[in-house]
């Protein structure tokens, strides 16, 4: 795999020119227009301005633990109808098994706004969001914008985004999802794999290249070149969905006769686009991979780009199961053991449990090729277990039609219907201390389910169906798909469409105002929401030194999903994996907040406040409860990384959080969330910090510095009796976007 250091030509889809070696007789920015990712955003673009675009998506999709949230949010702001088809699916509380009736009303309120709003309701159990997304909503040169972070259909020509739940909000209200012209970057694939090697084995290669040196970080990534044919339309999908993990803004593949062939297969023809770069196109850089280079990858705890072959892994295992360790000691904050050597028996590393599952490994090729590699044999009777989740009720039809449901049931394993749990810690949760090898999405930090706070742990590496397979088939004992020397049947796929037709409620766009929308108990209007003082107070509530801190940990995942319909209830879980402390602090001085918008004396509420307030007298006698603003704010080096998940921003926000102060934002999507919710995205550089956990921060005329467009906003540390000066940027914005953090979130900035 190689890494450009320059922009790259390609000539004709085949020849890459390293710009520095370019004599082309295109100019570089017109050459910049010809490749795939320009010419969908310029279509999609309402601006006149291809530098500052303004999208308007085709489709939306979202989850139960993202859609209550999302037309709630609508809802305050005036929501008539969806302008768009907007499908809800069910598919991350679809167990219903924790807190009572809570998952099955949010499904029932699911259903009954897809009535009264005109859109498509898939019910639990039925497809995973993505899944159902390739089968029934992709299409050639369209945009569809999803509140799932792993939002990715670009092997199918569709340019796709995840975001949080605000930006598709602003779709619903007929707004522009606003950004710059992102670079693009081509991912250039030549050869073929090798057998053994599945799609997640080519990811894993790529996020382990890409990931640390931010090389396409809120980038498009254009995968082209003669490999690509190389590949079905499964495996390119495998590939795709994982580019979430680099950190990129989304995808786009050249398309053929292979992806033809999918939408014919899926009843869609006419959905299906030839997409290629133009004769000379322009990337801003290029990531050359032999496909036929890739060995069979894992990646170790605790993040996706901890990557090794798994040859390397097992040739020096105990140097790598050390260097777990000390990452398990940055990521565990040292709150309890964890070791993987126990996992070593005469010089094989032992796992207890495989997972192949949702819109990564659930597709119908991978669990055909685990099941080819585990034919005639079987998983054994010790602590090794095998879960097989396909990721969609096609596929399991397919599969018990082909026989291949069987044969697997046959060997040990358990399938079970369409579900994400085991991608965010809500199903197959292992025991305490025992090793996950999972084709899924993610492995951070308690994303399996332990729970730290409780002293339990269990971690996850990543791999591939077929080193999976090959692993079960060694009673648990880690192997590599290239031992298997059988053949791979490659079952072809017929997608049966009635499934969808018998179950899935689609309005065709009409909506039904007549319909009365059913609530449960625990769903839960958001509650009001400040607009931003002339000035603004802020205790630092929890300080995090992580290299990157992710939405996992800032809200965690699992059993909480169940409450991701009740703003407040939610928040009770803030950052209760990390900093257990946070909630407790971040009330005590929002009830400052309280007492302000109650016309009272903020120290009164908050006695700690009296001497910070006579501090800040000294210097700005003006400063009163008729002018400012007090709350919490949290420091973190690097937030955002992983999910889309608004709530890692709103639970902070309905606790009287204020901002985050950080050395770099991990993705476009929390920043996102962050503003949205009317919170300020501080930046300050990496080095000294000047406050600490505890400390007030005080922030004179911030109302006016976002007004007026500051480039550097001044700050002071509360010190006693002294104020100690330091600066802070929030980085580009739009003027909505600073609409938004002054009146206090996007429902203000909407609600008529």
């Amino acid at each position: 795999m190689k890494l450009y250091d320059t922009g790259v030509y390609l000539q004709n889809g085949q020849d890459i020119i390293p710009e520095n070696q370019a004599n082309l007789p295109v100019a570089k920015e017109e050459a910049a227009k010809n490749t795939i990712a320009y010419s969908i955003l310029k279509a999609h673009n309402k601006s006149d301005n291809m530098e500052k675009l303004q999208i308007k998506f085709d489709k939306l999709t979202s989850h139960d633990i993202t859609f209550v949230g999302i037309i709630q949010t609508a809802r305050a702001s005036g929501l008539e109808k969806f302008p768009v088809p907007y499908v809800l699916t069910n598919c991350h509380n679809s167990l219903c098994a924790v807190g009572g009736t809570i998952n099955e009303d949010d499904h029932m309120f699911g259903l009954t706004c897809a009535k009264k709003y005109g859109g498509v309701y898939v019910p639990p159990h039925q497809a995973v969001i993505h899944q159902f997304a390739r089968e029934m909503l992709a299409g050639g040169g369209k945009m569809i914008l999803g509140s799932d972070s792993h939002t990715r259909y670009g092997a199918l020509g569709t340019m796709a985004m995840g975001e949080g739940g605000p930006e598709l909000v602003k779709q619903l209200l007929c707004q522009t999802y606003d950004i710059n012209m992102p670079g693009v970057v081509a991912i250039y694939l030549k050869g073929t794999p090798r057998p053994g090697v599945g799609p997640q084995d080519v990811a894993l290669a790529i996020i382990g290249e890409v990931f640390a040196n931010g090389y396409v970080k809120n980038k498009v990534m254009e995968f082209v070149g003669p490999g690509v044919a190389s590949l079905s339309a499964d495996f390119r999908i495998g590939i795709d969905v994982m580019t979430t993990e680099t950190t990129c803004l989304s995808s786009i593949w050249q398309t053929d006769e292979k992806i033809e062939e999918f939408y014919a297969i899926h009843g869609r023809p006419e959905d299906y686009k030839e997409l290629k770069p133009g004769s000379v196109a322009y990337y801003d850089g290029c990531v050359e991979i032999d496909l036929g280079e890739i060995k069979p990858m894992i990646a170790m705890p605790f993040h996706p780009s901890n990557t090794y072959t798994i040859d390397e892994l097992k040739a020096n295992l105990d140097d790598i199961l050390a260097d777990v360790e000390k990452r398990a000691q940055v990521s565990l904050d040292g709150k309890i053991p964890f070791t993987l050597r126990d996992k070593v028996v005469d010089g094989q590393l032992y796992v207890e449990q495989g997972i192949i599952a949702g819109c990564a490994g659930g597709g119908f090729e991978n669990i055909c090729a685990a099941a080819d590699i585990l034919k005639g044999k079987n998983i054994g009777h010790d602590a090794f277990t095998l879960s097989v989740y396909p990721a969609s009720t096609p596929i399991y039809m397919e599969l018990a039609k082909n026989g291949v449901l069987a044969e697997l049931i046959g060997t040990g394993a358990v399938v079970k219907t369409a579900f994400c749990g085991p991608c965010f810690g809500a199903g197959d949760t292992p025991a305490n201390n025992a090793f996950s090898i999972r084709h899924t999405t993610r492995n951070f930090p308690n994303r399996e389910g332990s729970k730290i706070q409780n002293g339990q742990i269990s971690s996850v590496a990543l791999m591939d169906a077929r080193s999976i397979a090959a692993t079960a088939a060694n009673k648990g004992f880690l192997t590599s798909a290239e031992e298997f020397e059988g053949s791979y049947s490659e079952h072809k796929y017929y997608f049966d469409k009635s499934i969808y037709k018998n179950r899935v409620f689609d309005s065709k766009g009409v909506a039904d105002p007549s319909v009365e929308i059913q609530f449960g108990p625990n769903i839960k209007d958001w509650p009001e929401m400040a607009a931003l003082a002339d000035n603004l107070i802020l205790k630092v509530v929890s300080e995090i030194h992580d290299p990157v801190t992710t939405t996992d940990e800032l809200i965690p995942s699992g059993e909480t999903s169940s409450y991701r319909s009740n703003p407040l209830g939610l928040a009770e879980f803030t950052l209760s994996r990390k900093d257990p402390a946070y909630v407790g602090r971040a009330k005590e001085i929002q009830a400052a907040q309280k007492a302000i918008q109650a016309g009272q004396c903020p120290a009164e509420a908050v006695p700690e406040l009296k001497p910070v307030m006579e501090t800040i007298h000294k210097s700005y006698p003006d400063v009163d409860k008729t002018n400012l603003g007090v709350g919490s704010t949290i420091f973190a080096v690097k937030p955002g990384d992983g999910s889309a998940r608004e709530q890692a921003a709103s639970c902070q926000k309905v606790l009287g959080g204020w901002a985050n102060v950080a050395n770099e934002y991990a993705t476009k999507r929390y920043r996102s969330n962050l503003i949205n919710w009317g919170m300020l995205p501080f930046l300050i550089p990496a080095g000294d910090l000047p406050f600490r956990n505890g400390d007030y921060l005080f922030f004179p005329g911030i109302r006016k510095a976002v007004e007026e467009k500051a480039d550097v906003i001044k700050g002071y540390t509360v010190d006693g009796d002294s104020l100690k000066e330091f600066d802070v940027t929030l980085g580009e914005l739009t003027d909505d976007e600073r609409e938004i953090i002054l009146k206090g979130c996007l429902i203000n900035y909407n609600r008529k």
